[in-house]
């Protein structure tokens, strides 16, 4: 009887064979993000997702509207001119004019807690950093003359914290503002307006250390880090199908609608995946590298045994929701981009008539994104049906009159990690143990809050190491930080 055991030669050469072969379970930014780079090192790559899509939480679906068919964002999202890996990825799939970036920040802000609201903005000149905002501070309604002054202070105390001090993840943002002089109503309309956009918690619930870094990288380094940039189209033409066309041109194989249950480990020092759905050519090939860019549950349940120092740590990474109202009128009633409110439930406002395909007279879409809203993520959509289209025609004369031709609600209630205090000590490199298997997300250790950037920054992290314990070190490729630095313009 002859023995199945392959020669040696064989084995070398599947031993080998399987180390340029690579898998990324997981196809949202930082997925694509890592895969991208594998490919382009010269590794056989498998991007593997169980939806029927590209893109994680950051994508579009279509809606047969009575306004018409929409193209609809599952939320709103922002980046800042500072985000500069989430440019490079922009870039390398095609996608940079259809994001662009405000020429200069500009923040129209509506005070609805007066009898007669009234309109400030946070935007910046092109002076040095910090002068760049001391026009702005200095003109803003919204707070006293000695709020602006006790807010200018902060700023600069700001800007001496390093948000790599381990003992700034043990305090509350809250609390060091309060120490600083901030009123209750300076952190609702400046502190919390930026910070629960950005760190989807208000300041008593952010650790210190992700509110430095996000103020201080924000607004505190270059005059145009703060710059806002957004999508012109649906998330899913970036995400999705110029992220899948970029992917296919460098090589990577993505299978969509295919879920993992595990990984084990297989011959030669390899790694393969249990239980995926699909079957016969779209079948999961044994890889050497693996990369988790998944949500830490799932990567906790992915990983094999003892690959991480302290699996429960993950456990303890708390989650945080996101609630976006979507209202279709049936006239124009916002004459602006974007607007953010205080002294209201409304949070930002965006108008996504065009982006959504609204026909030509079909009115006006504005999506509403309404972030750390822990009590109304679950409500019925009766109630904040009765919620928001009060305030919207309160804060909107030209809503008053108008009919609404549509409303509906997307949740996410796990849509960021939450940025308490302690989450630092949590969130973990791409590193594990178990050889060959790398973890990315935007919840891993990047210093970043949990952003489409954070991903990013991720997808490379867990690449650049995986290159470099197969001996290919990738050193940072064009579009990983385009520029090198955060623009100043």
């Amino acid at each position: 009887m002859s023995s199945t055991r392959p020669s040696p030669a064989e084995a070398d050469a599947r031993r080998g064979a399987e180390s340029r072969r690579a898998t990324v379970v997981g196809g949202g930014l930082a997925g694509i993000t890592a895969a991208l780079r594998l490919a382009e090192a010269g590794l056989r790559t498998t991007l593997v997702e169980s939806r029927p899509r590209l893109g994680g939480l950051a994508f579009s679906f279509r809606r047969s509207s009575p306004a018409g068919e929409l193209s609809v964002d599952n939320g709103q999202h922002v980046y800042l001119r500072c985000c500069t890996a989430y440019q490079g990825l922009l870039e390398r799939v095609g996608a940079r004019a259809l994001a662009p970036l405000q020429r200069r920040l500009d923040i129209p802000v509506l005070d609805a807690g007066r009898a007669r609201h009234r309109l400030g903005r946070i935007r910046r000149s092109a002076a040095p950093v910090p002068l760049h905002l001391t026009a702005s501070l200095a003109t803003y309604p919204h707070l006293s003359p000695a709020e602006r002054i006790a807010a200018a202070r902060a700023a600069l105390a700001l800007r001496g914290l390093d948000p790599a001090d381990p003992a700034l993840d043990a305090v509350d943002f809250g609390s060091w503002l309060r120490a600083r002089g901030q009123s209750a109503r300076s952190v609702r309309a400046l502190w919390d307006l930026v910070g629960v956009a950005t760190l989807n918690a208000r300041a008593e619930h952010v650790s210190l250390a992700l509110a430095a870094m996000v103020f201080r990288t924000g607004l505190l380094t270059a005059p145009g880090a703060a710059d806002l940039g957004w999508a012109r189209v649906p998330l899913g033409r970036l995400h999705d199908t110029l992220a899948r066309r970029a992917l296919e041109r460098a090589g990577v194989r993505v299978l969509t609608g295919t879920r993992i249950a595990a990984l084990r480990p297989g011959a030669e020092g390899a790694w393969e995946a249990v239980g995926a759905r699909r079957a016969g050519r779209d079948a999961v090939p044994a890889a050497g590298t693996v990369v988790l860019a998944v949500p830490p549950d799932q990567a906790g349940a992915l990983l094999p045994p003892g690959a991480l120092d302290a699996p429960g740590r993950l456990e303890r990474i708390g989650a945080a929701p996101i609630l976006n109202v979507h209202v279709v009128y049936d006239r124009p009633v916002l004459r602006r981009p974007f607007f953010a409110a205080i002294g209201s439930p409304v949070q930002w406002v965006f108008d996504r008539t065009e982006a959504a395909g609204l026909p030509p007279g079909g009115g006006q879409y504005l999506a509403l994104s309404q972030s750390a809203v822990h009590d109304e993520i679950d409500e019925p959509v009766a109630a904040l049906r009765e919620r928001y289209l009060p305030e919207l025609a309160r804060l909107l004369p030209g809503a008053r009159g108008a009919g609404v031709r549509d409303f509906f609600v997307t949740r996410e209630r796990e849509a960021t990690f939450a940025p308490a205090p302690g989450v630092e000590r949590l969130r973990p490199t791409p590193h594990t143990r178990a050889p060959g298997v790398y973890l990315a997300g935007a919840w891993c250790a990047t210093g970043w809050p949990a952003t489409m950037e954070s991903a990013v920054r991720s997808g490379h992290a867990a690449a650049r190491e995986a290159l470099d314990r197969l001996g290919r070190p990738a050193g940072d490729t064009p579009w990983e930080s385009p520029g090198g630095k955060t623009a100043e313009r």
